[in-house]
């Protein structure tokens, strides 16, 4: 058994001290873990909130969505779940918790994607009217699937 004796003011100053200890440790943990990643919209029930997400993070859209889709996720993930579950944790995004739920797909036709001649189209994934994943996504022999960050444009 280990025994500390101390005074009431040395027994103050530790419980001070460990709290901003905590406290410095649980605001900087939420800066790194904020690097990369986009921000979370508090609603996107509503076709005009999920449109403004999107426009908030930079994309002109066709506001009426090309397709809406209801998903139920597998109870476990495959190897094609997981490289785009892989994808998602760039942004900030799991799929882990929604596992074997059903959620639903949006998608919308991105008009200002840079440099690109391809159609182009936003998908996101809500559960219970939270966006849970997106991406971006083109068909075709260039085609590519990305995150929903708007991508940095080179300096001509």
């Amino acid at each position: 058994m280990f025994i500390v004796t101390m005074t009431k003011r040395k027994a103050v100053v530790f419980v001070l001290l460990g709290g901003l200890a905590a406290i410095a440790l649980i605001l900087l943990t939420g800066v790194l873990n904020r690097s990369g990643q986009l921000p979370i919209p508090k609603q996107t029930e509503t076709n005009e909130q999920r449109v403004d997400y999107l426009e908030s993070l930079g994309w002109a859209v066709v506001p009426d969505p090309i397709e809406t889709l209801e998903i139920l996720l597998p109870e476990e993930m495959s190897e094609a779940y997981a490289q785009y579950n892989a994808l998602q944790k760039e942004q900030g995004f799991d799929l882990t918790d929604y596992l074997g739920r059903r959620i639903q797909r949006f998608t919308y036709r991105v008009t200002n994607y840079p440099n690109t001649e391809n159609d182009v189209q936003a998908n996101l994934y809500l559960c219970a009217g939270t966006v849970i994943a997106g991406d971006l996504f083109s068909a075709g022999e260039e085609g590519f699937q990305t995150t929903l960050s708007f991508p940095e444009q080179e300096e001509e």
